[in-house]
């Protein structure tokens, strides 16, 4: 009976032997070929790519709707329509901007009822207003950067 199981076992283990016969990786060797049997983990085999020979040609994927050309005319309607975002945009920064600057009130904001007793929260409006004016400033000149691009000539190839 102990006999039995062994042997079951050994088969088990005959099977899953891996054998590399030159660049190949199989389970059943062939005779005719050099194979050596492989000790340790598992083979994992990737395929590679197919070597092309001449007047073969590769399938292409199709173009996706980003790789499309884009004719002059709806480009310039595209740069148009960003162009008017940007200035939408600057607009609102720039209003945004005088409102953080009335509040300001060249460092001084005025003070609010309760921070007369606290000047603790007085100080961490002033901080904050700091704090919002620098972002709104960095903002608008940044969309002003961007709303320059539209005005240089279009890099072309010469």
């Amino acid at each position: 009976m102990a006999c039995g199981v062994m042997a079951a076992g050994l088969g088990a283990q005959e099977v899953a032997r891996v054998y590399r016969c030159g660049n190949e990786y199989t389970n059943q060797p062939d005779p005719t070929r050099q194979c050596k049997p492989l000790s340790g983990g598992h083979v994992t085999v990737i395929e590679g790519t197919r070597v092309l020979r001449s007047g073969e040609t590769a399938a292409m994927p199709a173009p996706s709707a980003s790789d499309a050309k884009v004719e002059g005319a709806q480009q310039r309607q595209r740069d148009a329509q960003a162009q008017a975002v940007l200035q939408a945009e600057l607009q609102k920064a720039q209003t945004q901007r005088q409102e953080l600057l009335r509040q300001w009130n060249q460092g001084e904001p005025e003070r609010r009822g309760d921070e007369h007793k606290q000047p603790q929260k007085y100080q961490e409006r002033v901080a904050q207003l700091r704090a919002a004016l620098q972002r709104v400033e960095a903002d608008v000149a940044g969309l002003q950067r961007e709303l320059a691009r539209f005005s240089l000539p279009p890099q072309g190839n010469q």
